[in-house]
């Protein structure tokens, strides 16, 4: 077994992989760059070095540095994580000429599943199930309008490199395709150095489903369940479950078997997910391969009692799975929450800055993962991911009440969270329903942001007055720093200097219930 690992990357998935190497008996080394000097994975690592300024271009994505790190440290093999390097081939294949483990995929099997197009035509071959279009770029807009009219609108617009909704447009009509694949190249050139842009039928409102595999190198492959991932803003996912709502054991077994033999025909190993779009009839369609570590693979722990870090690092040490299809069973449900340093009543505006108060929730069924600590200044450098929590029942309804409970405990002061989005979202009829799909999240906040105005006095108009100036009051009275505060009408200073007295006191209650509230 290896005797040290690099994590190449930052924040709680640096966290998680230094965990699984503690309990692997395996010392974990990372990098930092200038901002990150403070971070918590930092400070719970073995071994740390320095990198470089803090850009991700000139730190966390700088091959030749980490690779220096790996030789002067000593490491055998290199995490990579999620993001950053983790689905980059060149790496890969750097790593591989150096030496050291790249704890993944081969480069081979990366760059196929790394083109959306290529993967598309290696899919085809094998027989798996796509959503209708093209298995190659346009070359031209007449193409495009050409391949719209038969396979009929709605399209989507999808760069071949992409990913996140960088590069992706739905078109409705043949008027708009042509100014749509000029934007949608322009994105795709600026965001992946690859201009290349394919077209496929719109499925409208699908459900988002994925599948989790593990392979070997010896020529063996699982599937071990799927996650529902169909809320989403702005193609980025933001809670997910497992097992889906809507999955039963006879669908989840075909699904699972397309997804093994996506792997198989592209000599995968290691960990990785194949997702699909799936439409009002369960009828579900491949669309990538994700070839690293997900975000949300902790559902998948959770509803399957395996390690997927740990496994990842035994595969990557040459040893074969421990387990056949057959030994793996679903038990039970997990839904997993990812909090954001973002201010939803903010059209979700980034929330740097320096936590000062961190309450973390606990209990039963309960798992969190995070990057943060109390004292932490948040970056504004980088994905504002700062921690996932998640919650696990013998059903869904019990994973609900007790991550409902969690986010109630839940408590980060200093910064902006979108916690209170969960709680809007776990209380919601439809989703305790099970009825979901990928625009599901955009009507629930149209719904809310409706019913805020409806319920405003007077006009809409007026409503919007009366509550911005309620608000402008009670951060007058509230805030030390005001005129009103400070001639002692809202407790901020007086006689006897700032924060004292009973006046102060009172307003510092009101603050913490201010707080409190917001966060429901």
């Amino acid at each position: 077994m290896f005797k040290k690992i690099l994590i190449a990357n930052r924040g709680e998935i640096a966290m998680r992989v230094i965990r699984a190497c503690r309990e692997m008996g395996i010392s974990p080394v990372v990098v930092y760059s200038d901002i990150d000097r403070a971070s918590l994975h930092v400070l719970k690592s073995d071994e740390a070095y320095h990198i470089g300024p803090s850009p991700a271009a000139e730190s966390y994505l700088r091959m030749d540095k980490i690779l220096d790190v790996a030789k002067r440290s000593g490491a055998e093999a290199i995490h990579p994580g999620y993001g950053f390097l983790s689905e980059n081939a060149k790496f890969a294949q750097a790593c591989a000429d150096a030496g050291v483990k790249f704890i993944g995929p081969t480069p081979g099997s990366m760059e196929m599943m790394g083109s959306k197009t290529r993967a598309r035509q290696e899919m085809e071959k094998a027989g798996v199930p796509f959503v209708p279009g093209t298995s190659r770029g346009l070359t031209s807009p007449e193409e495009g309008e050409e391949v719209a009219e038969r396979v009929g609108y709605p399209v989507m617009l999808k760069a071949a490199a992409g990913g996140g909704g960088k590069g992706m447009r739905l078109v409705h009509t043949r008027q708009d395709l042509r100014s749509a694949l000029e934007s949608a190249q322009s994105e795709a050139q600026r965001s992946f150095g690859d201009s290349e842009v394919y077209i496929e039928k719109a499925i409208v409102n699908p459900r988002h489903i994925e599948m989790q595999i593990l392979a070997d190198e010896h020529g063996h492959a699982v599937w071990l369940g799927e996650r529902e991932c169909s809320i989403q803003r702005r193609h980025q996912k933001v809670l997910e479950e497992a097992p889906s709502p809507i999955v039963d054991a006879d669908m989840r077994r075909r699904m699972g078997e397309v997804a093994v033999r996506v792997a198989q025909a592209a000599k995968y190993t290691n960990a990785g997910t194949v997702e699909f779009l799936v439409d009002r009839e369960k009828n579900f369609y491949f669309l990538e391969m994700n070839t690293r570590l997900q975000v949300e693979h902790p559902v998948t722990e959770l509803t399957t009692g395996l390690d997927l870090v740990h496994l990842q690092i035994h595969i990557a040490n040459g040893e074969k799975l421990p387990f056949a299809q057959s030994d793996l069973a679903i038990r039970g449900h997990a839904i997993e929450c990812r909090i954001y340093a973002e201010d939803p009543d903010n059209n979700y505006f980034p929330s740097p800055g320096k936590i000062t108060v961190l309450l973390s929730p606990s209990g039963p069924g309960i798992r969190r993962d995070s990057g943060m600590y109390e004292g932490w200044n948040v970056p504004m450098d980088y994905d504002p991911l700062l921690a996932k929590v998640i919650g696990y029942g013998t059903d869904r309804h019990q994973a609900i009440m007790r991550l409902e409970r969690a986010l109630y405990e839940y408590f980060v002061a200093g910064i902006k969270t979108n916690i209170s989005l969960f709680r809007r979202i776990l209380r919601d009829a439809d989703f305790q329903a099970g009825k979901l799909d990928t625009g599901y999240l955009d009507r629930l906040l149209a719904k809310n942001n409706q019913a805020i105005l409806s319920s405003a006095p007077g006009s809409n108009a007026e409503g919007l007055e009366t509550i911005a100036a309620i608000a402008a009051g009670m951060f007058a009275v509230l805030d030390p720093a005001s005129p009103v505060s400070k001639n002692g009408n809202g407790g901020g200073s007086g006689s006897g200097g700032a924060g004292s007295g009973p006046a102060a006191s009172s307003a510092s209650n009101w603050k913490q219930r201010g707080r409190s509230e917001a966060l429901r």
